[in-house]
């Protein structure tokens, strides 16, 4: 069964699936969270792992009142493709 978690203790979200591990490195800089690096293992790729990974954590960052800025090719396109997460973009 897949996990969600922000392991705050190394700056990255993570979400376990059977294929294994895929995470999300961000760095804090003031009041937004940079989201630095994407990554899911080879054997995962393509299943949806890093979408989910990128749902959960704009979820997190609404819940926590967090402004989220892509640093990465993947996350900026997926904020791009999801104009419903305007509200948690920083500008």
């Amino acid at each position: 069964m897949a996990a969600f978690r922000d392991n705050a203790s190394v700056h990255r979200y993570e979400y376990n699936a059977p294929e294994g591990l895929s995470f999300a490195e961000y760095r804090d800089v003031g009041d937004v969270r940079a989201i630095m690096h994407v990554e899911t293992p080879a054997q995962a790729q393509g299943r949806g792992y890093a979408s989910k990974l990128m749902g959960e954590i704009v979820a997190e960052a609404r819940a926590r009142g967090l402004k989220l800025r892509a640093s990465c090719a993947f996350a900026a396109a997926y904020l791009k493709r999801h104009p419903e997460t305007a509200d948690v973009q920083a500008p």
